[in-house]
């Protein structure tokens, strides 16, 4: 990164960098420059791409519909019920 480029950007982003922290700023930005050139300069012509580093295995139900309760059991514990539906008390008249 070139300190114009960083001018702008401190603009931008509303910063204020000291010139050691742009010193700092700059040389992160040329390390990474540096190891960019080098992790292109690998031959992965012959190399199979991947999407994972890990190999994932995703283990799936199948969607399958259950009747866990009946309408009865799960009114056992209501105060009242009509026509298969809780009956609660009117809260505004």
């Amino acid at each position: 990164m070139e300190k114009e480029t960083l001018i702008k950007l401190e603009k931008l982003n509303q910063l204020r960098l000291d010139d050691t922290q742009k010193i700092s700023v700059i040389d992160f930005f040329a390390k990474r420059d540096s190891e960019m050139e080098i992790i292109n300069s690998i031959d992965t012509k012959n190399t199979e791409r991947m999407v994972h580093v890990m190999p994932i295995l995703t283990v799936v139900r199948d969607d399958v519909e259950k009747k866990l309760f009946t309408r009865d059991q799960l009114q056992k514990g209501a105060p009242e019920t009509m026509d298969g539906y809780w009956q609660v008390p009117r809260l505004v008249e």
